[in-house]
Parts: structure tokens; C-alpha cells; sequence
């Protein structure tokens, strides 16, 4: 055996083996269920589910392609039109599914990017990646910036993915 190898097998061992390293800690579990909180709530059309997962001031962005194919940045500083529009009644579920999920943090700090599909029913509308950053509050982890891609072509949903939601 080579010392390089065993020092690889005492460091799994002392680790737990290869799946504690895949273990998420409690923290990176209550960032993910923030961002669960926030898709339950779109899908719901719950306006106060939504905001309960971001912080007072927050910031978003998107970015996407305008007719011309030319790159375009959409800043907010507000929440307001997001949630009105969530919470205002319409006829199809607004549904996101994400995946490939992952997760950073450092103290009270937190990023999340994944990819993801929206759907409005069960009509494809559009993907790309969110990137959310969360801080730990008194009340929990709370969303302050979040930014995304948005395009509905050359959009790769995994099969798996496509559509679990049966509205």
C-alpha cells in the first residue's frame, strides 16, 4: 500500500466513512427548506408563505435575453409586484421544480444555486438557475438576494424531473 492511500482510508474512516461526506448538515437542511417554503408557496399562490422566507430589504435580479438576443439585467429592490402577483388568484398552479442543488455556508452566511423548471400548470415556461443568498435571523434563515436565468429554449430537464407535480 502506498502512504498516500492509506492516509485516504484513515481519513474516510475517521470521517465516517464516504457517506458523511455527503451528509448535509442541519443548516444547509433549513436553507433547503426555506427554498421549499418559497416554491410550496408560489404553487399554493400564498403571498404570506412566500414572504415569510425573505428577509425585510432584499434584492433580486434577472437575467435573460431580450428579441434581439441581447443580454438584459432586471434589478428589484422591492418584493411588492412578486408577491402581489403570487397572491393574486389565477387559474393554473405556478410550479417550479429544481435540482442539482447545492449548498454553501459560513457562519450566518448561506448560497444556493440550482437548476430549475417553471411551469404554469402543466405548460412548460421556462428555466435556467437561481441563486439565492440567505442570513441566519432570529427566526431562522431568511432570503435577502435572489437572482436567476430565465429562457425557454435549449432548456435539459432531466426525465426524472419533468413534471412531478400533478396539479
Amino acid at each position: 500500500m502506498t502512504v498516500r492511500f492509506v492516509v485516504i482510508v484513515v481519513c474516510l474512516v475517521s470521517l465516517g466513512g464516504p457517506s458523511a461526506l455527503a451528509q448535509k448538515s442541519a443548516d444547509e437542511i433549513a436553507v433547503i427548506e426555506v427554498i421549499e417554503q418559497l416554491f410550496k408557496g408560489m404553487e399554493k399562490g400564498d403571498s404570506a408563505m412566500v414572504r415569510a422566507t425573505f428577509a425585510k430589504e432584499i434584492t433580486m435580479a434577472t437575467m435573460r435575453r431580450d428579441k434581439e438576443n441581447n443580454p438584459v439585467l432586471v434589478r428589484e429592490s422591492s418584493m411588492d409586484g412578486f408577491l402581489k402577483a403570487v397572491g393574486t388568484p389565477h387559474p393554473e398552479i405556478w410550479y417550479e421544480e429544481i435540482w442539482n442543488i447545492k449548498v454553501q455556508h459560513d457562519d450566518d452566511f448561506a448560497q444556493v444555486w440550482c437548476a430549475y423548471a417553471f411551469y404554469v400548470g402543466n405548460k412548460f415556461s421556462h428555466c435556467g438557475v437561481d441563486a439565492f443568498h440567505l442570513h441566519h435571523e432570529k427566526d431562522g434563515w431568511k432570503i435577502f438576494h435572489l437572482a436567476d436565468t430565465r429562457r425557454s429554449s435549449d432548456c435539459i430537464v432531466p426525465k426524472k424531473i419533468k413534471r412531478k407535480h400533478n396539479p
